[in-house]
């Protein structure tokens, strides 16, 4: 029988007008603190945005979502909070912002395999 494991996961979203409160989700952030396992993947739909406003630039986002993958990956950034364990990363990148990339409030699962997962909840809630 395989182990089941804890984890936690936010929505990652495109808010255009912060002051409007709408958003389009964008992408998943999964976290698991027993297997050290933080992962986000995103889909920027060009149309949709331009659809739901015309002001944002794609790139920009684009550059932005990136460095919310690199961060979640630890990789080298000259942000400190790469640098950071799985744990602290994940909190950084789900905290409360008033920002045009926001994320929802994180949400608890249990699951045998955290990647199936992570792509299902991409599937679900982003596509």
């Amino acid at each position: 029988m395989q182990e089941k494991h804890l984890y936690e996961y936010a929505v990652i979203r495109v808010v255009p007008k912060v002051e409007r409160e709408e958003f389009l989700n964008v992408g998943i952030i999964l976290f698991c603190k027993k297997q050290q396992f933080i992962k986000m993947i995103y889909k920027l739909d060009d149309l949709k945005i331009q659809l739901f406003s015309t002001e944002l630039e794609a790139g920009q986002l684009e550059q932005n979502l990136q460095s919310f993958e690199k961060i979640s990956k630890g990789e080298k950034t000259e942000n400190r909070i790469s640098k950071e364990e799985p744990a602290e990363r994940f909190r950084w990148l789900t905290a409360v912002r008033s920002a045009c990339i926001q994320t929802s409030r994180p949400h608890p699962g249990i699951t045998q395999d955290l990647e199936k997962t992570l792509q299902r909840l991409f599937e679900e809630l982003v596509l």
